[in-house]
């Protein structure tokens, strides 16, 4: 074992028999345990922000598309067929299904309500939504050409106080000029059910209807978009990318990343501002290093004269402690790295228990989106979080370090 490692654990053990050296491991302790608790609480907050973002994302795909290709301006597209086609022709496209997207208001007595109308084909519309695709077939079985009928968002049903079986009234943009002046276009239609994303803004204004009937309720003569389902969604901006081209000028594409971009930009900022954070915590822990081996370097100065006059040149001292310090640094990080994966792998058996044991509810089902915390652990997340700290708990060996290098033998024993 080298000179520098065999002594700088030996210090950083300490010894028993005395009481300032007791001291002195005990503070090393509390370094090395502040280290590992800073490591964790990183490790675990990051794991279940990326939960929270992994799932509100899955809940929203369940309702987005992976991509879109739409018409401009709101016109119809031309060749829905041949578009498909073009499509199918991509390695990472499953499936496709045309639709039409507009607005409109959605009327029940008294209340009214702005809504996204989507046309949808049921037959086709399963192939690339997941919410849709997990709808009862009773339902999609009355959402037939001809039949004016409707799936409301939960949301939006409780909200305009229809249930199912009951009319409501669609008022379409663009009104209907007669003698009498512009009219509003009014269609009753049936709600032959509900759909339930588990995502609040969807729920809350989207309205299916069969693509033919959505066609003649806004003047279409064809669908003016269509769905696109990927074998891998985290892909859609590079697909969207390379289908841009594949397709025309005549059409613009977009993924689902572009679609919700303030939200993702806003989850990645708050992110890297609770990274820094939580950083601060492990730099206050590191530095404690400092302290620790001021001390006993000012406790060691006999130890380190004898050995700079037995040879031991200034470099090796300053090894010493660096090596100390380090080996509190390693076994803080380490500690911190399997208390955090223990946790962040584990929380949903953990918080349970705690809400168990509190009789309180950390997530209620009528306020939050999900009822369990999530955690999804991420290496990409992990390893900068064990390099930091490690960078700082060697960086805080240093002056400590090179002080002890800087003693004079001759004036520590002076005094000895």
């Amino acid at each position: 074992m080298p000179f520098e490692l065999l002594v700088g654990w030996r210090y950083t053990r300490a010894g028993r028999a005395a009481r300032r050296n007791r001291f002195i491991s005990f503070i090393s302790s509390v370094s090395m345990l502040g280290i590992a608790l800073g490591v964790a609480a990183l490790i675990i907050v990051l794991s279940v922000m990326n939960g929270f973002q992994k799932e509100v994302r899955d809940r929203m795909l369940g309702v987005l598309s992976h991509v879109e290709v739409l018409a401009y301006s709101s016109a119809a597209l031309t060749d829905v067929p041949a578009l498909q086609n073009k499509l199918a022709l991509h390695s990472q496209v499953v499936a496709s299904a045309p639709f039409v997207l507009s607005q409109g208001l959605l009327a029940q007595g008294e209340d009214m309500r702005g809504a996204v109308v989507r046309g949808i084909d049921p037959a086709q519309e399963v192939l690339v939504t997941q919410a849709v695709a997990q709808m009862p077939q009773e339902v999609l079985a009355q959402l037939q050409a001809g039949g004016f009928g409707v799936v409301l968002g939960s949301e939006l049903a409780r909200i305009l106080g229809v249930k199912t079986g009951e009319h409501i009234t669609l008022v379409a943009p663009g009104g209907q000029v007669t003698p009498a002046g512009v009219v509003p276009r009014l269609k009753q239609l049936t709600v032959v059910g509900l759909l339930d994303s588990g995502h609040y803004e969807y729920d809350a204004s989207l309205a299916l209807l069969h693509i033919e009937d959505a066609q003649r309720i806004f003047r279409l003569e064809g669908p003016n978009g269509i769905r696109v389902k990927l074998k891998d969604a985290q892909l859609a901006r590079q697909v969207a990318a390379e289908l841009s081209p594949l397709l025309g000028d005549d059409v613009m594409v977009r993924d689902w990343t572009r679609a919700n971009r303030s939200w993702f930009a806003a989850v990645q900022i708050e992110k890297r501002m609770m990274f820094i954070i939580l950083t601060l915590i492990v730099a206050v822990a590191a530095f404690n290093l400092v302290s620790t081996l001021v001390m006993t370097v000012t406790d060691k100065q006999a130890d380190i004269a004898i050995l700079r006059t037995l040879g031991a040149s200034p470099s090796s001292i300053m090894g010493i402690f660096v090596v100390q310090g380090a080996l509190v640094g390693v076994v803080g990080t380490l500690s911190g790295l399997a208390l955090g994966l223990l946790v962040a792998f584990n929380i949903g058996s953990i918080v349970p228990a705690i809400e168990q044991a509190l009789g309180a509810s950390f997530l209620p089902k009528d306020i939050y989106l999900i009822s369990r915390m999530p955690s999804d652990p991420q290496w990409a997340d992990i390893g900068p979080v064990v390099i930091i700290a490690l960078v700082l708990a060697f960086i805080a060996t240093l002056y400590p370090s090179w002080r002890a290098s800087r003693i004079d033998p001759a004036e520590a024993l002076r005094h000895e």
